[in-house]
């Protein structure tokens, strides 16, 4: 088993994410914790709720690589274009 340094290291916005999950676009289902971060592997447009609003906003024309410091909730099927999407948190 790998030690984990940060173990006791509080948990913070700014420290790096201990948790990754493949994110597939929809409109219904809701993550079941928010992201610190979403990562875009495949660039495109990213349609997404933050934990603090119900209302959609889209990040248009990501480059693939791009980390978007965004505390989502959900990200929608509908206006989503980006691929190979990964939530950090």
């Amino acid at each position: 088993m790998v030690q984990d340094k940060f173990a006791n290291s509080a948990d913070s916005l700014t420290s790096p994410a201990s948790k990754c999950f493949a994110i597939t676009p929809s409109d219904s289902e809701v993550f079941a914790s928010s992201t610190k971060a979403l990562y875009v592997g495949t660039g495109g447009d990213v349609a997404l709720i933050t934990v603090e609003s119900d209302e959609a906003v889209t990040f248009r024309n990501t480059i693939a690589g791009s980390i978007l410091d965004i505390r989502a909730r959900q990200v929608l099927a509908t206006g989503t274009t980006a691929q190979d999407l990964v939530g950090l948190a």
